[in-house]
């Protein structure tokens, strides 16, 4: 053939045969996906302060060791209340225009998965601390330390934010904990991610491998089935509280309160307890400020009567036990007072 002799023929069919098959194998299916998983309602692309700190997150190499993907088998349902879904993902721009998109879904689970964590754990305190010392809220922790992303100051200026580490953790060093900008972004995005609900009326994947059908919500992951008898406090607080309060409910000094021999949990006062949980509560200077854990894991009444139950009847505490009944009236009330 007289074209493969003649380059001036040559190269621009080849060119057009490349431009083609270029269309119809790549553009057109990822235009095709894109349209089929748009974001889903509810879903917002990220802040300047969480796209810096995505940034971050990729270069200390977080995802060598946490994933950010639920599957739809059942032990992955304690990351989230559903599986992961394409249009999960279908928010995510490229990181820049020399770098392709990052979703950051990871191989590995050393740590725990991150698709939820901007539910299950919103304490800004909480996750400043555990990024400068795991061991300093989590005991058995095996996360390493980045202490570069702080500074100890001995007169923090009053616009910095100081992070409550134990004096034990500060590795004899003298002066206040400082979060680096690094830091603070960092965090931002972990808090950003957050498992959109689907529209409703929408059917989300089932978990599959299910080896006994589960009474109620125990581990704390939202839900409104959970009955009077059957939630189980203690392990709602070892997924909801534990983090802050530790085991022995003796809260880290400096940084989260005690529940044992607590007044708040022993006191009178229902509607007080009830709104630190569902609203969180700002203790600081004395300690720091507890998020709305309540709110964002949609807890119940049945649920909140289980946590304070447990935490009244624990660590020597012998608070007086409380129904779900009366503390549907109270939340209630206190999400309308939230609202106001």
């Amino acid at each position: 053939m007289s074209i493969f002799d003649d380059h001036k023929k040559l190269y621009p069919i080849a060119g057009l045969l490349f431009l083609t098959l270029t269309i119809i194998v790549v553009i057109a299916p990822a235009l095709t996906n894109q349209k089929n998983n748009a974001p889903l309602p509810g879903s917002r692309p990220l802040s300047k302060s969480e796209k810096a700190g995505k940034l971050v997150y990729i270069a200390e190499g977080c995802v060598g060791c946490h994933s950010q993907q639920v599957r739809n088998v059942e032990m992955d349902k304690m990351w989230g209340s559903r599986p992961g879904m394409a249009a999960d993902y279908a928010n995510i721009g490229r990181t820049s225009i020399l770098q392709n998109t990052a979703t950051l879904m990871g191989t590995e689970r050393t740590g725990p998965d991150l698709t939820d964590v901007g539910n299950r754990q919103p304490s800004l305190d909480w996750n400043l601390m555990h990024l400068f010392n795991p061991r300093a809220v989590v005991e058995q922790s095996i996360m390493p330390s980045y202490p570069w992303l702080f500074e100890i100051k001995k007169e923090p200026a009053k616009w910095e934010v100081v992070v409550p580490v134990p004096p034990q953790f500060l590795g004899g060093k003298e002066g206040k904990v400082v979060a680096k900008k690094e830091a603070l972004d960092l965090v931002a995005y972990l808090q950003s991610l957050k498992q959109v609900p689907l529209p409703t009326g929408t059917k989300p994947m089932e978990f599959l491998f299910k080896t006994k059908k589960a009474k109620v919500a125990a581990a704390g992951t939202g839900g409104g089935e959970a009955k009077a008898d059957a939630a189980d406090g203690k392990a709602l607080y070892a997924t909801n509280c534990q983090s802050c309060h530790q085991e022995n409910g003796e809260g880290l000094k400096g940084a989260f309160p005690p529940l044992k021999g607590s007044p708040i949990v022993m006191g009178e006062n229902l509607e007080l307890y009830v709104d630190i949980i569902m609203n969180g509560y700002d203790a600081k200077p004395e300690y720091g400020v507890m998020a709305g854990v309540g709110t964002n894991m949609e807890f119940n009444e049945h649920q909140v009567a289980a946590i304070i139950n447990y935490e009244r009847s624990s660590w020597g505490n012998n608070g007086k036990k409380v129904t779900p009944e009366e503390i549907k009236k109270i939340m209630d009330f206190v999400k309308i007072k939230a609202q106001q």
